[in-house]
């Protein structure tokens, strides 16, 4: 299972990830978020970073052109986007990109299922709200493209396994407070997850 560390606010807790064996590092570009990052931040962040780890950034309610110029500017290698946007926004997209699914029902997480996508609970607020799905919904469903996220934690991850999910996705739940992670929380998590 692919694991994305996100909320990544500082170089240290970005190494932490690595080094505990993350496969994904995200960083979010929405300012209304307590993990929030500026652009000089990210890039001075992420151009130290060794290959092979996704750079992942995440947008709220933004233009094509802005997640264009945001993600080649700081280096990122990948678009989440968690809004329902309109067609015209993904065909502008020169960039890698993945979809978000705010899930209220179990309906919900069978949007998009041609396509690689995040399946996060629907809470008011974007992102980061630790809110956990009903893992049941996932039960008899092909998990292979669903990158799960909301809610967990190292204690929680370890059934996941028996879902076959692509990857998870993780912020609060290993955090000592926003934005800044517990070494041994990010340690545990991935070594269950994987």
């Amino acid at each position: 299972m692919k694991v994305k560390i996100c909320g990544i606010t500082s170089y240290e807790d970005a190494m932490i990830a690595i080094e505990a064996g993350a496969d994904a590092l995200g960083f979010v570009f929405y300012e209304k978020s307590p993990r929030f990052v500026t652009i000089p931040h990210a890039k001075s962040i992420i151009q130290k970073l060794p290959p092979f780890v996704e750079k992942v950034a995440l947008f709220v309610n933004e233009d094509a052109q802005t997640i264009n110029s945001t993600c080649q500017e700081v280096g990122a290698t990948l678009a989440q986007l968690h809004f329902e946007a309109d067609r015209e926004v993904y065909e502008n997209l020169t960039v890698a990109h993945i979809k978000v699914i705010r899930a209220k029902h179990k309906e919900d997480i069978l949007k998009y299922s041609d396509e690689y996508r995040l399946i996060d609970a629907y809470c008011e607020a974007y992102g980061g709200a630790g809110k956990r799905l009903n893992i049941e919904w996932f039960e008899d469903i092909d998990c292979s493209k669903i990158i799960l996220a909301g809610g967990l934690t190292p204690q929680n991850i370890t059934p996941l396994k028996n879902y076959d999910f692509y990857g998870v996705d993780v912020s609060s739940g290993v955090e000592i407070s926003h934005g800044k992670k517990d070494i041994k929380k990010v340690q545990d998590f991935i070594e269950n997850a994987k």
